[in-house]
């Protein structure tokens, strides 16, 4: 059976990933949806985005584009651009790209397929027949074709979403400390604060089973209890 995985925030978390990757195992008949900010904050953004690009090799792997990549993507020939995004998790990003441990690169430094992946082949949204897959947020009254950059990309979740589409949205973006998915119904934020301590998320949305890891690479697992239960 396949199913569809998908992925919240890594932001440069590789050894959370790794562990995640092995505990779910995927398969080729799945499909692995990361929900955007691969990038900044953490230790390895390189190494993240390299693991990324292979399993898109062995496996179907939708990326989208969180607001991290677009801050990343911008910087790269704008000065302006640049010194905001240092601040914001592309100094962790550039160090990552450096050959002297502890030192920052410049943006030079990021290969080329680096920045196509960033670039070109990470998506704004993606939409199952069920399902909308967004990094931050959706305007509710909005297709997707026609929503706006501050509710993709930036927009903090602060209820459900009730698309006008009647889809269940899964998000990221919006970090939840207590390592715990917040499932508000139609709408799931699976950021766990994977950079700040917490835990990196993969949650399959046919069976809403989850799996996750911390930094040490323990694993846990559950099914978000809402969804399981037995009609009566």
């Amino acid at each position: 059976m396949s199913r569809i995985l998908a992925f919240g925030d890594v932001h440069g978390c590789s050894n959370h990933l790794d562990a995640l990757l092995v505990a779910v195992n995927p398969t080729p008949r799945d499909c692995l949806i990361f929900l955007g900010d691969l990038v900044d904050r953490g230790p390895d953004t390189r190494g993240v985005v390299d693991r990324v690009r292979n399993l898109k090799d062995q496996f179907d792997v939708i990326c989208l584009r969180g607001n991290h990549e677009l801050m990343m993507q911008r910087s790269r020939h704008d000065t302006a651009e640049r010194k905001m995004w240092m601040s914001v998790g592309g100094s962790e990003t550039l160090a990552s790209y450096s050959p002297i441990r502890g030192r920052m690169a410049d943006v030079s430094a990021v290969p080329d397929s680096h920045w196509d992946f960033v670039e070109r082949v990470c998506v704004d949204y993606h939409e199952t027949d069920s399902t909308i897959f967004v990094h931050a947020n959706l305007d509710p009254e909005l297709p997707l074709s026609e929503q706006y950059e501050l509710m993709l990309f930036w927009e903090f979740l602060t209820g459900p979403i009730r698309h006008t589409s009647g889809k269940t949205v899964v998000c990221g973006h919006t970090s939840q400390r207590s390592g715990a998915i917040w499932d508000l119904g139609d709408t799931i934020c699976i950021d766990t604060a994977a950079y700040r301590g917490g835990k990196l998320t993969c949650l399959d949305v046919a069976s809403w089973h989850y799996w996750q890891a911390d930094a040490r690479g323990r694993i846990g697992e559950g099914d978000l209890p809402e969804r399981n239960e037995p009609e009566a």
